[in-house]
């Protein structure tokens, strides 16, 4: 069974027996506080736990996405050390509240998993709650479970929310996958059994009875409704199954693997460095794709951190795997391959979730390396000086400046047996605080210095027509502290001046940039112009010659050409806006914007994407309006008649008693202090770039506009010219030319593989004739050819159908590569184990490899000792080797 066909067949299944299948939750709990993320399936359905909730119905089944990276819940540092442990996963659930009860959970779960997925009754325990008599009862006269494996525990088998809350007795079920599942076999003091903490026992399902309610003092009281919640692991389900060892080797899993190889040209089974770090990759790849689809972004603080986190986690596994490229964001696609079908969200956002993805590994790829680089000489330093822990002012500095998340340090130098001083991190991290907190530039008037606070400064904007002004300089401000001067070059300063033409940064557009001058000589750069009060604005900039002190005449000089173009897209935010209202409904509103000179982008609210015809028309609506070339006005007036005469606020803005209304011909009425053009067909034209969620009922949209329009058109016109020349047609004629070219080569794909399938087919019956008996058994080690690596896979399969028991080795050579490969019938399992095999041959053709003990394959740099590989297989088989 594929994954999609267990995750449809259990919510089917459940569908039959009355429940609504709902769909799943954001992995951003809504309403919750408690919770950074969704850490299981119950958690959408908590408030209806506490009794603050209902739903129209009475039980319910899902899968539900969760993410166990934070608090009590936090699996991330045995990914890919293991593989069973996942940061992002699914859960499965059925849940009653107040309807159905133990017997029916415990006769359904029985009954899917023995009768439905037919897995072996004698490998399942059930255990139970110490004193939970009545479930005991249950498994033993409603099941045929053995009685001998139904056990008690005490701490395991008891559920709660929280310290207090709704909470009762569980009951979970586990499978004995045998020996050779144990992932602590080197321990000579381990012994395995369920909940022992090894892999061999592994927990399935667990059925949570909620029956009490846990007050502050601790004591339990019996809840007036009981309800059913209960979660199975997707993964480990699969894992069961679909027969393998591993939870990394299932389906859904499996292919974002394969991208992972594919990428490096590493073999998962290769190596156990490599396995983890690809491991590591398909994991967090999961993850962060499901966190963008829900409309999280990197940041530093709270979620976004935590997804910072696991894309840098990742790329650093990517450089021990050799990528020195970004790489995660195309591991993006094999996800939405996998899950897109049960998730079409995450289908749906392929291309902005990538984008998002590769911005931020692009982010961190600049300073990795230089970050490395000082880990490695610190971790030498401390070997040299027979340290066991690294200090924690070497893991701020590379938090600080080189964007290392102390749990990445952490997992660097655990691999090389060292810990990290995180008392000594806390501290140099609250030293920053405080230099931060002394250092701060006060963007509110509570923290800005007295004289800004109290109202002694006021900055007059002059206008947005004015690119020059002259002015006094009223205050200084070098490092947050006012000072009279003078300031020297060199130095960083906000200067505040009595009149300013800067606009500084509100309502989404940016601030202006330029160069403030005095008759002396003085100099300074203004790259940012911000509000430090309602009233006073910083020309944020750096000393550039001279020295600049308070009272000095000053010449302000804004970059004209910079204001323009911002102005432009200003002026089309409130085009689109009004395209938008008219084209989807007046439902929408701005929520949120950024005005740049090269680009703009708008959040507006609205239930769900808008399709490509919808964009069409919006697109055509908006330019439309700038070929009105309407008359473009501004007025003041007070607020309370702004509004009654229908303007729009914009999202973000404070407004006071008097407004600024910007009116665009009889389509855009809006509340805006900001720069606009003088008549809409200034802006010239507009092109959406692109359109996205940003979070639950709202969108995003790109564009550029004027000059910024014109080379997003010429750089198509480029990309479709270059197009045209490769395939020798006009360009009207490239995209059937295009098209008619892929379905030649989907038809010539499709021959090779029929081809490769007769001639492997052909080439098993003849290799049968080298077939030899070893130790009682068929064994059949030879080379092949013309066959690539999923050619030899097949072969392989295809002997092993014929000679129904037996081991099958093959080899061949690629260029200069060895390949081979393994397999053995499912009966000889328990005797011989392809991925042995494979490991004690693959070193003679100068490689490695492994697998499963019915398949496994490797790599080698020496093909010219495949025949001598291939001769060791059979002395090896006769040997016994297991």
């Amino acid at each position: 069974m594929t994954g999609d066909q267990i995750r449809e067949g259990f919510l089917d299944f459940f569908r039959q027996r009355g429940h609504t299948v709902v769909p799943s939750a954001p992995l951003v709990p809504e309403n919750d506080p408690s919770l950074l993320f969704t850490n299981a399936g119950m958690v959408p359905f908590k408030q209806v736990f506490l009794g603050k909730e209902t739903r129209p119905y009475r039980r319910a089944a899902n899968s539900q996405k969760c993410l166990r990276i934070s608090g009590k819940h936090n699996d991330l540092e045995q990914v890919g050390r293991d593989t069973y442990h996942h940061t992002f996963f699914e859960m499965l659930g059925n849940w009653s509240f107040g309807d159905y009860y133990k017997r029916e959970a415990i006769e359904w779960a029985w009954e899917l998993l023995t009768k439905v997925w037919k897995l072996p009754k004698d490998k399942l325990y059930a255990t139970v709650y110490t004193t939970d008599d009545e479930a005991a009862a249950l498994w033993a006269g409603r099941t045929d479970v053995g009685r001998d494996r139904i056990l008690r525990f005490e701490a395991e088998n008891f559920w709660e929310m929280g310290e207090t809350g709704p909470c009762g007795p569980c009951s979970e079920i586990h499978i004995d996958r045998g020996p050779a599942a144990c992932d602590r076999r080197a321990d000579e003091t381990h012994r395995c059994a369920v909940n022992g903490g090894c892999a061999r026992y592994i927990e399935l399902w667990n059925l949570v009875f909620i029956q009490h309610n846990r007050d502050a003092e601790g004591k339990l009281s019996d809840l007036p409704a009981r309800h059913v919640d209960t979660g199975m692991g997707f993964e480990r389900i699969c894992t069961v199954l679909q027969g393998v060892g591993d939870n990394y080797a299932i389906d859904v899993l499996r292919t974002v693997v394969e991208a992972g190889e594919r990428l490096s040209g590493k073999r998962y089974g290769a190596t156990e460095r490599d396995d983890v770090s690809l491991r590591v990759i398909a994991d967090h790849g999961r993850a962060v794709t499901f966190l963008v689809a829900d409309h999280i972004l990197p940041s530093n603080e709270g979620r976004g951190y935590v997804l910072r986190r696991l894309l840098r986690r990742a790329a650093r596994h990517g450089k021990l795997l050799g990528l020195e490229r970004p790489f995660l964001h195309e591991v993006v696609g094999a996800v939405v391959q996998a899950m897109g079908r049960a998730y079409p969200e995450v289908a749906q956002q392929h291309r902005r979730i990538a984008e998002v993805v590769k911005g931020e590994e692009e982010r961190f790829s600049a300073t990795l390396d230089r970050g490395l680089a000082l880990l490695s000489s610190e971790v030498e330093k401390a070997r040299a000086a027979k340290a066991r822990v690294l200090s924690g002012e070497v893991a701020f500095r590379l938090y600080d400046t080189y964007g290392f998340p102390l749990d990445l340090t952490e997992d660097i130098v655990a691999g090389e047996g060292l810990a990290v001083d995180k008392d000594g991190f806390e501290r140099a991290m609250e030293a920053q605080r405080a230099r931060g907190r002394g250092a701060q530039r006060f963007a509110d008037a509570e923290a800005a210095p007295e004289m800004i606070a109290g109202g002694a400064l006021a900055s007059r904007f002059v206008g947005d027509r004015i690119v020059e002004w002259e002015s006094e300089v009223l205050a200084l401000l070098v490092e947050g502290q006012a000072t009279r001067g003078p300031v020297c070059a060199g130095t960083a300063v906000d200067v505040v001046t009595a009149e300013t033409p800067f606009y500084a940064e509100s309502g989404g557009q940016v601030g202006d940039r330029g160069w403030l001058e005095t008759g002396a000589g003085a100099k300074v750069e203004v790259t940012d112009t911000q509000k430090l009060a309602p009233t006073v604005v910083a020309h944020r900039g750096v000393v550039r010659e001279g020295a600049l002190a308070v009272g000095d005449r000053v010449r302000l000089r804004i970059d004209a050409a910079r204001r323009d173009a911002a102005r432009l897209n200003h002026s089309a935010t409130h085009l689109l806006h009004a395209a938008l209202r008219r084209r989807l409904g007046e439902h929408v509103k701005q929520a949120g914007s950024l005005v740049t000179p090269e680009r703009l982008r708008f959040d507006f609210s609205h239930h769900g994407p808008v399709d490509d015809g919808a964009l069409r028309d919006i697109e055509h609506e908006t330019n439309a309006y700038i070929r009105a070339n309407a008359e473009v006005t501004t007025e003041e007036m007070s607020y309370d008649d702004a509004i009654k005469a229908g303007a729009l606020a914009f999202f973000g803005d404070k407004y006071g008693d008097r407004v600024s209304v910007v009116r665009m011909g009889d389509f855009s009425t809006e509340l805006c202090g900001g720069t606009h053009v003088q008549r809409t067909g200034d802006i010239g034209v507009l092109k959406l770039r692109g359109e996205s969620g940003v979070a639950a009922g709202v969108r995003r949209l790109e564009a550029v506009s004027g000059e910024g329009a014109l080379e997003l058109i010429r750089s198509h016109e480029a990309v479709l010219r270059d197009i045209s020349a490769l395939l020798r047609t006009p360009g009207e004629e490239a995209a059937a030319r295009l098209e008619k070219l892929l379905a030649q080569q989907r038809e010539l794909e499709r021959r090779i593989a029929e081809l490769q399938g007769k001639l492997a087919g052909g080439a098993s019956r003849d290799l049968l004739a080298d077939a030899r008996h070893v130790d009682g058994i068929t064994v059949l080690a030879t080379r092949v050819e013309g066959l690539d690596e999923k050619g030899m896979r097949e072969m392989v399969d295809r002997v092993r159908d014929r000679i129904k028991s037996g081991v099958v080795v093959l080899g061949a050579a690629d260029g200069e590569r060895a390949l081979l490969v393994a397999g053995v019938t499912r009966d000889l399992t328990s005797r011989y184990h392809a991925g042995n095999i494979i490991k004690q041959l693959a070193p003679l053709v100068g490689g490695g490899g492994g697998g499963r003990p019915d398949f496994a394959q490797a790599g080698g740099k020496d093909p010219a000792r495949l025949d001598e590989a291939l001769a060791a297989a059979y002395e090896l088989l006769g040997a016994g080797s297991r």
